[in-house]
């Protein structure tokens, strides 16, 4: 492939790290690191080879860039004013964003949709790009019928991303306090009260938490069809830390429904990863931009896609598996 990966905010965490497990899988796949910081940008090339900077200019709707082929479209950071999906439907190039979050996603489905036969939009602002419903929807494999799935991340204080990534938290939460569940087959928003939740880790302690709108909730809802669904999120010192590790990031995956015999089954599993949420939130990435290339699978058509629309559960697990996570299973739930 000769045309270029364009990553926007690649000099940051999320950008420079799929950027790296890029470049691992794909050594002559070709990337441009597009920041504002041409030298912090340059110095990402540097280190990855086979890659070149940019800066860009997210005011304009040609992004102030030369007239330049690309491959792909990736907004690793918030694309406000969504001039990055602008240059792609333009130009007919895949696009992937990973931080308008549910509230400020009716902006670019909108626009998705208004141009749906301009280029595939991978909307890929869930937790970690994807990567906790991927986790769920392979443990579900071994169900016959989902009636409930409850998702609970626990992510230490000290691991909450760079700059752009705590810039997303606070305008998610300065938006509302509110967190959205599937309840009786119904999309309900719970008050901040209700919203409160308790986070188990494998360590039997627990971290305050609540119940948070990510798009998470409604695609494990469609994927699985379960009625009920919950994905609570809790910040704080993750058992590691707290034993003088390492910060982590912990996923609980809480599934109940049936087997193929008809009986009641319930599952649940952590998924960890030692070095915290940066890991994950860039496989999510890479796995989609992979997709969108059509490096693994035929190429999407244009039109508005979701992560596990796109993606493979077990593929997903089987990269997790490869860059460290770890899986582990409980068989008591502390939870009422």
């Amino acid at each position: 492939m000769e045309q270029s990966v364009l990553i926007m905010g690649g000099s940051g965490q999320a950008g420079s790290d799929t950027a790296a497990l890029l470049r691992r899988w794909y050594p002559t796949l070709p990337l441009t690191i597009a920041g504002r910081d041409l030298g912090r940008a340059q110095r990402v090339a540097d280190e990855l080879g086979t890659a070149t900077a940019v800066t860009i200019d997210l005011s304009r709707r040609d992004l102030g860039l030369a007239e330049t082929t690309y491959s792909a479209v990736v907004a690793t950071l918030w694309d406000d004013r969504l001039n990055g999906l602008h240059y792609a439907q333009d130009r007919g190039l895949p696009y992937l964003s990973i931080s308008s979050g549910l509230l400020d996603i009716g902006p670019e489905i909108v626009a998705g949709a208004q141009r749906s036969s301009a280029a595939p939009v991978l909307v890929a602002s869930h937790l970690m790009a994807g990567i906790a419903v991927l986790a769920a929807l392979d443990s579900a494999r071994e169900f016959d019928r989902v009636d409930t799935v409850r998702v609970g991340v626990a992510l230490d204080d000290t691991d909450t991303g760079g700059p752009a990534g705590i810039a997303d938290l606070e305008r998610w939460s300065a938006v509302t306090s509110a967190g959205l569940v599937r309840r009786d087959g119904v999309f309900t928003w719970l008050t901040e009260a209700d919203a409160q939740a308790d986070v188990p880790t494998l360590d039997g302690t627990t971290l305050p938490g609540q119940s948070i709108p990510v798009l998470d909730v409604p695609s494990l809802a469609m994927a699985t069809g379960a009625s009920n669904v919950r994905v609570d999120f809790a910040v704080g010192e993750t058992p590691s830390r707290r034993h003088g590790e390492p910060a982590s990031v912990e996923i609980r995956i809480d599934l109940a429904g049936t087997d193929r015999t008809g009986e009641a089954l319930a599952r649940t599993r952590h998924l960890v990863h030692r070095e915290g949420q940066r890991p994950l939130t860039a496989l999510g990435i890479a796995l989609g931009v992979e997709r969108l290339l059509g490096l693994r699978g035929e190429k999407p058509a244009p039109g508005i896609h979701t992560p596990e629309a796109l993606l493979d559960p077990a593929y997903a697990v089987e990269r997790l598996n490869e860059i460290g996570a770890v899986w582990q299973r409980v068989s008591d739930d502390p939870r009422p």
